[in-house]
This record gives C-alpha cells, structure tokens and sequence, in this order.
C-alpha cells in the first residue's frame, strides 16, 4: 500500500509542477504540452536501459547447472522405475 501512496504522490507532484508551468510563461505553452509526452518517452528510455544492463550483467551459475542436470537425470530414472516413459535418453 505504501508503494502506491509513494507513487500517486510522486505523480501529484509532478502534475502540479505541470499546471504551475501551464499557468505562468516561463516556458512557451506549446512546449509545456509536450513535457507528458517527454516523461512518458524518457520513462520508457529508462525501462529499456535498465533491461539492456540487467541482461548485459546476466551472470552464469555453471554450479546451479551441473544440479539441474542431476536433478533431470534423478527425476528420469525415478520415472523409469515407475514405468513412465521419458524419452529417448
């Protein structure tokens, strides 16, 4: 409940700031129109940054593997001992 207390504030914040830029001239009008669509753009340019550098640093867990593979071949011949046909291996 706090993460979305956390966000409606945050979006809160930020439509104040747009209607405070929306009602003085500090910035021209047509382009504090825009500035929704730059969040939402720069948003998801951040969304993909973070995929791209999680799967960049993806790290390889060659001790959790070789585990797998016994647990595969466990569960194969505890299968075959039950009469479940597993395939050709």
């Amino acid at each position: 409940m706090k993460h979305i207390l956390k966000i409606l504030a945050l979006l809160v914040a930020i439509s104040a700031v747009w209607i405070g830029l929306l009602q003085t001239s500090i910035i021209p009008g047509s382009y504090t129109w825009l500035l929704p669509l730059y969040l939402i753009v720069s948003l998801g340019c951040y969304g993909l940054l973070m995929v791209g550098i999680g799967l960049m640093q993806f790290p390889t867990c060659p001790h959790e593997a070789l585990l797998l593979q016994q647990d595969i071949v466990e569960a194969k011949d505890f299968l075959k001992k039950k009469g479940v046909d597993v395939g050709s291996d």
